[in-house]
């Protein structure tokens, strides 16, 4: 429980490396980039320092890990935006509306019964939705941001769904995830304008590679074994229940060091919206 509390709390930090990196010039698609290429150095190391077969895969592994490459890329690509346009906690909360969709699309395509505790849940999300987006509470709200917050939940839900795919194929995690990070550096590649990134390093060398570095050990590598090794001894439903620390420490951290402000309607909001995901995530145990 450590374990993942840890890893939901360096999940978390997203954000403030977002916030760091955006004044010199670096975009969210190059953020994106960045965190995969250096999570694709760390597990390559380790991968071939511990077990290089695990590298062997086939065309059909490949076509799945193409999928869940471009979702995490598209996914990481749209929360750091809808930050950038909104806030740290309302582009966390709406990307954590993933589940909600991941839980649509198995009632529309897999024949999943819509049972009294799914319903609740959609609603509250709906209404948690409009409470954190400015929709109800009439304050200003950034439109453009609030669709690519949703976006992002959107393709989060699509790279769980993948990832699912991946798992009941026993696939091993740990290769899943290093060709995961191989295709969205690809992605990157072709559009984020990674030379782009050399010029935003040269305005200040070792506070911007430090700011990189650490956003792919810190927001994604480390809090990943944290959790792996988390779910050795806790059960996959309590972790998927313990999942809503994750916006919740970005909130927490969003207002204690970046310094941001919330209204009584967006904090209403978030509690709607993340007690429709812990619903859902007990159902499933």
């Amino acid at each position: 429980l450590l374990y993942i509390t840890l890893a939901s709390i360096l999940w978390g930090t997203s954000g403030i490396f977002v916030d760091r990196l955006a004044p010199y010039g670096i975009t969210s698609l190059q953020m994106t980039f960045i965190r995969g290429l250096v999570s694709f150095a760390c597990m390559g190391i380790f991968v071939l320092i511990s077990d290089r077969s695990i590298v062997k895969t086939n065309y059909k592994e490949v076509l799945l890990f193409i999928g869940s490459g471009l979702s995490f890329f598209l996914t990481a690509s749209c929360y750091y935006q809808a930050m950038q346009l909104t806030s740290v906690s309302t582009a966390v909360v709406l990307m954590y509306t993933a589940p909600i969709f991941v839980m649509l699309y198995s009632v529309t395509f897999l024949n999943e019964k819509l049972s009294l505790v799914k319903l609740i849940a959609v609603t509250g999300m709906l209404v948690g939705c409009a409470l954190t987006s400015g929709i109800i509470g009439g304050f200003k709200i950034n439109a453009v941001g609030i669709a690519i917050g949703f976006l992002s939940g959107i393709t989060y839900a699509a790279y769980n769904i993948i990832t699912k795919i991946e798992m009941k194929k026993g696939i091993n995690p740990i290769k899943a995830n290093l060709y995961c990070f191989l295709f969205s550096i690809f992605a990157g590649m072709a559009v984020s304008n990674p030379a782009g990134i050399i010029d935003c390093i040269s305005i200040n060398p070792p506070v911007v590679i430090s700011l990189c570095v650490g956003m792919g050990i810190f927001a994604c590598i480390l809090p990943y074994f944290l959790y792996t090794i988390a779910l050795r001894e806790v059960p996959a439903g309590t972790a998927s229940s313990m999942g809503i620390l994750e916006p919740m420490a970005a909130t927490v951290l969003s207002v204690l060091i970046l310094g941001e402000k919330l209204s009584v309607y967006q904090v209403a909001g978030m509690v709607l919206i993340l007690g429709s995901v812990f619903l859902l995530s007990r159902e499933k145990q």
